[in-house]
């Protein structure tokens, strides 16, 4: 009888078995390369689409805002009667219009105002700002003088000044995408439901806008509350000594305090630096320097990150990143928006398993909250 021949493996039998790790392997640089193109992309979008992307930003931030206003307004009853949802609608509308139009044309009055005044100012400032290095010798104030005169500060007002066109159109988009927001409002939950089929999965999608919008409203209106109390406290204390464009520097710091640490910094050397020019004594500008300064360390560097920190368990650290990286793209307006848009980041981010690590990083301790937001807690 012939006998079988033994059946011995050979590598080509073992090839599927083995072939596999080597394919994970070289699949993950694959995976890198890929992240790094897409995220060059992203980036170069954010940057290039920016006319369009930072009013749509603001639109969206405005829209769930008064989204959240109307729905309050709407669900009041005062006996039989109640705000028909429409009405409430058309009004929020017409104020939106009419607040975003009043900015604009009290900018485009400061600015005029300041294109008037600049020239002035600035040969004082300079002069001014050499006197304090006069200690260390008339050399070096002449040099400081000299680098200050080659600034030209009536060229960034004009630049200023030129940019308000750009601001009338970007406040146009922001009505506009607005109004288109809420005429399509009512549809959005079909969308929802329609885009993910699951129950179960549309109500986690609801949940975690519904937690988005609770989180941005409370930054929205404490941070409101807390620059409005800045704003006023500064016109009182600056109105006291006398100072110049008390009004100015108030609502500046009003504006100021939206931008995290930063923000108080600059709202404190621009009442300085005019006080420098105004007073002939340096005991009123230090002051001056003194008393806002504390002011806004003790609003700006303890209070401010206290609240927002505890309130939308944020990271300090993490705010100066995203406050960073979102004023190097968006320039002012990124800074503006560079907290709304962490939130957004890290509470999507601790919904989806792969990505809480990121939650876990941005999060204030790293514990990433549990709680359950319904669309009514939104107000």
């Amino acid at each position: 009888m012939s006998q079988l021949p033994d059946q011995k493996s050979h590598p080509a039998d073992e090839a599927p078995a083995t072939r596999g790790a080597p394919g994970v392997l070289a699949s993950r640089p694959a995976g890198w390369l890929i992240g790094i193109i897409a995220s060059g992309v992203v980036l170069v979008a954010l940057v290039e689409g920016r006319f369009f992307l930072i009013p749509l930003a603001i639109a969206l931030l405005i829209f769930s805002l008064t989204s959240a206003v109307i729905d309050f307004f709407a669900r009041q009853r005062i006996g039989p009667f109640h705000i028909p949802h429409w009405l409430a609608t058309i009004v929020a509308m017409l104020t939106i219009a009419a607040s975003l139009l009043a900015l604009f044309g009290m900018a485009t009055t400061q600015i005029d105002a300041a294109m008037v005044v600049v020239p002035g100012y600035a040969e004082r400032i300079q002069e001014a700002v050499a006197a304090l290095f006069v200690w260390l010798g008339d050399d070096v104030a002449q040099s400081i003088l000299v680098a200050f005169q080659d600034i030209d500060f009536g060229a960034y007002v004009r630049t200023l000044a030129g940019q308000a066109g750009n601001l009338l159109v970007s406040t146009v988009l922001v009505i506009l995408y607005v109004g288109f927001m809420f005429a399509e409002r009512g549809w959005f939950a079909a969308k929802v439901m329609r885009l993910f089929p699951d129950p179960g999965q549309a109500a986690r999608v609801e949940e975690i806008i519904a937690s988005i919008a609770h989180s941005v409203h409370h930054y929205i209106l404490v941070k409101t509350a807390v620059s409005a109390a800045t704003g006023v406290t500064v016109y009182l204390l600056l109105a006291l000594l006398g100072l110049d464009f008390a009004e100015t520097l108030a609502l500046l710091s009003f504006i100021l305090n939206f931008i995290p640490n930063i923000g108080s910094i600059v709202a404190t050397l621009v009442p300085t630096l005019v006080a420098l020019v105004q007073f002939d004594s340096w005991v009123m500008v230090i002051v001056v320097l003194g008393s806002v300064g504390a002011l806004q360390f003790v609003i700006g560097n303890v209070i401010d990150p206290m609240l927002m920190g505890r309130a939308l368990h944020l990271s300090s650290f993490a705010i100066v990143l995203s406050l960073t990286f979102w004023g190097a793209i968006w320039g002012i307006v990124g800074m503006f928006l560079a907290v709304p848009i962490m939130v957004i980041v890290m509470i999507v981010c601790s919904h989806v398993p792969s990505l809480r690590p990121i939650a876990i990083l941005l999060s204030r301790d790293g514990r990433i909250s549990e709680r359950r937001t319904t669309p009514s807690d939104s107000v």
